[in-house]
This record gives C-alpha cells, structure tokens and sequence, in this order.
C-alpha cells in the first residue's frame, strides 16, 4: 500500500535554508538597534498556562475565544500556545521580580501561533520581535519605543512604511466609548452574518478594523473616541505628537485605530505599509498600564510594540 506524502500543517511553513541567511542578516540588525537602546533579551517559554492569555489578553478577544492552540497535559492542566509575547513577559517579571529598579527594557523574539485563516502576510505560526519598556508613566516611554523602531527602518533601510496613533483614553473613557459604538451598531445588526454579530456582543471595538467591506460605510459615520477622551488622554496625545513632530517623525491620527487585546490603553500606534494588502500593519504596540496589576503584580507603568517579523522579510 503506497503511504501518502506527509506535508506540514496548514499555514505553519518550513523556514528554508535559501531564505534563512536573509531572516538572520534582517534579525541581527533589528538586534542591534535594540541593544543600541539598551535593551536586553528575555526568552519565554512558547508554551505557557492557558490563564495567562486569558487574565492578560482578555476572555472578551478573538484571540482568547477563536485562535488560541490550547490542550490539556497528562496532569489535566490546560496549557496554550502563545498567540502573542507581552502576557508571558509580564508574567516572567513577576515571577522573577525584575521590575525592582524600573525602567526596565526587554526585547524577545520568536514563535507565536494563532488558528486563523492563512493568507499573504497572516499565517498560523508566524515570527515576532516584541519591545517591552517597564516603569516610565510619561509619554517619553511611548517617544523611546517609537523613537527606536524609527531606527530599525533605518537600518534595514525601510521607508515605505506609515505612522498612525490614537488615544484609547482611560479605562473608563474606553468602556463609555464601547457602549456608544455597540449602541450605533445595534442599529444595522440585522444585516450582520452571525461572526459580525458576535464581535459587537463580545468587543465592538473590533468592528473599527475589520475588514468586512459591509462595514466600511457603517464606520465612517461610526462614533469616534476623541469624543469621549478625558482632557488628561487629549494633552498626552497631543504632547507625543509634538515631540515627534519636533524630531522629524510624521505621524498620522487615525480614530479607528485600535488593538484586538484588552490590556491596551491610552496610546496606540502602528505602522502600516501598501505593499501587503489586506494584512498591512508591519509593527503595533502601545501603552498598557494596568496589564501587571492584573497579572497579580504591582501596578506600574508599561509600553511596548511588536514588529511582525514575517511581513518584514515579505
């Protein structure tokens, strides 16, 4: 009986040798520009207990309730693993201790894993650098995160790429603007297929980037968060970006800009490119304060970003 040709799993890819001496020259100089900025290297496990993603991420996130890869061990423990880098991160400070004398500055990079529909640029296992800069609560935390991926553009000699930021405000800023968006979008729920519908019960937020083209008109008229911001979110946000400015970094304001996870507030940014299609964000991050507190250590400031690794060598 002739055994059928065994093939990889869908949207998980071999990395080739033909193609690994440009992923390790790409790799050593985003490398070097974090080390230029005094990061250090952490490495995480690629598997961690299914809690953390879920305290951290969110239970309300597609990535929790949709993509995660999860599985019980012999012990009966449910283990996942990692969709994203920043949960395990801070879950690996506190348990270490490390943010005794902040700031803390962290850089890690490998595997992450998502179920999700492969695509150019979107695939189950994919590659990630993460930044994470621990214990600086003014917006010169966001000002040095950006301020180095900038140079890591430089260096790999990118320059058709795009900085958007928004303000997600305070938590409660956050929870009044979702209540308005889930109000307007109540309206049109009738015509929404039943994932569309579920986004809007679950995180309507999500609704913003979605790339549902039935969506695209609803969002133009759709509520934007500068409306319910706090003066406090308004200053800070306006402050990132004259400091910026003032360093030759243009930025561009996007009101629908937002993050699938829930640990974000405040600050957000992105830079985005028209070489990829669909999938166009090459690098996301922001700020997410409350993220440690939750995770069972004690409060502190917290900002960081992840350049998706893939759509870089792409």
């Amino acid at each position: 009986m002739k055994h059928q040709t065994l093939k990889s799993v869908r949207g998980m890819k071999d990395g080739l040798p033909k193609d690994n001496h440009v992923r390790q020259i790409i790799a050593a100089k985003i490398i070097e520009q974090a080390q230029l900025f005094n990061y250090e290297e952490i490495k995480l496990p690629i598997v961690e207990y299914s809690e953390v993603f879920k305290r951290g991420i969110g239970l309300n996130t597609d990535v929790v309730n949709k993509e995660m890869y999860s599985f019980q061990d012999r012990n009966g423990e449910s283990l996942s693993l990692r969709p994203e880098g920043t949960a395990g991160c801070v879950r690996a400070i506190i348990e270490n201790n490390l943010l005794v004398s902040p700031p803390l500055k962290l850089w890690y990079f490998g595997d992450m894993f998502r179920y999700e529909r492969p695509q150019k640029g979107r695939q189950r296992q994919f590659t990630q650098f993460g930044f994470e800069l621990f214990g600086i609560r003014q917006i010169y935390g966001e000002f040095e995160i950006i301020c180095m991926i900038e140079a890591i553009w430089d260096a790999l000699r990118i320059s058709d790429v795009r900085l958007e930021i928004n303000s997600l405000g305070s938590n409660e800023d956050r929870l009044q603007y979702i209540d308005a968006l889930r109000t307007y979008f109540d309206k049109y729920k009738s015509n929404f297929d039943n994932s569309t519908k579920e986004t809007l019960e679950r995180n309507p937020l999500r609704l913003l980037d979605s790339k549902n083209p039935s969506l695209k008109e609803m969002k133009t008229t759709a509520p934007e968060i500068q409306q319910f911001l706090s003066r406090e979110a308004v200053l800070r946000l306006e402050k990132l970006q004259e400091i910026l400015s003032s360093n030759n970094i243009k930025t561009y304001l996007n009101p629908h800009l937002v993050r699938g996870l829930d640990y974000y507030s405040d600050i957000v940014f992105e830079w985005k490119t028209a070489k990829l299609g669909a999938q166009d964000a090459v690098c996301a991050g922001g700020r997410y304060d409350s993220l440690i507190h939750k995770m069972g250590g004690k409060t502190d400031a917290a900002v960081g970003c992840a350049i998706g690794f893939d759509r870089i060598i792409a």
